[in-house]
């Protein structure tokens, strides 16, 4: 259905917020489990590739025989939480700025990525959140090659958040 993404933004778009916001919390939660465990259990080196792992199965899922998934994006978000809190939260924090400015969910996840690298450099995080903070953007932006497409040519659709209604 929508995109044919089984990300949250299409699951939002195609069927609302009632099935969205679990989609979301899930997408979060399928990155951050592995990559706090592994970070708590044997260091960043280990966080990082547990949480790239999370993002490359949500990006080519095994269960649909890796055809395409989604975007990373909530993944990646929940993998920075598990792996770095403070550059996650700035993730978030950029996200919902340029969303509240835009109400794009591509333009804010590509910004969101890209702020990544830059906040894991000035908080002083170690060489592997530097790393996996730098390939996760480059992954969220190539996999927003269509999106960016569709913003140069005016017709990327943008978020609502209410339903719209009938007019009389």
């Amino acid at each position: 259905m929508g995109s044919g993404n089984i990300g949250a933004t299409n699951v939002w778009r195609t069927y609302g917020a009632w099935y969205g916001i679990p989609v979301i919390l899930l997408d979060i939660a399928k990155g951050f489990a592995p990559a706090l465990v592994a970070t708590l259990v044997a260091g960043h080196v280990a966080g990082a590739l547990a949480g790239g792992a999370a993002m490359l199965g949500h990006w080519r899922p095994l269960f649909l025989r890796f055809a395409r998934g989604g975007k990373m994006v909530a993944t990646c978000g929940g993998a920075l939480f598990g792996l770095a809190p403070l550059v996650g939260l700035i993730g978030v924090v950029v996200w919902l700025v340029v969303f509240a400015i835009t109400r794009y969910a591509s333009v804010s996840s590509i910004l969101a990525a890209a702020s990544l690298p830059l906040a894991a450099f000035l908080l002083d995080e170690p060489w592997p959140v530097l790393v996996f903070s730098g390939a996760a953007a480059v992954g969220v932006l190539l996999l927003h090659r269509g999106n960016l497409a569709r913003l140069r040519a005016g017709t990327e659709t943008r978020i609502q958040l209410r339903r719209k209604t009938a007019r009389a």
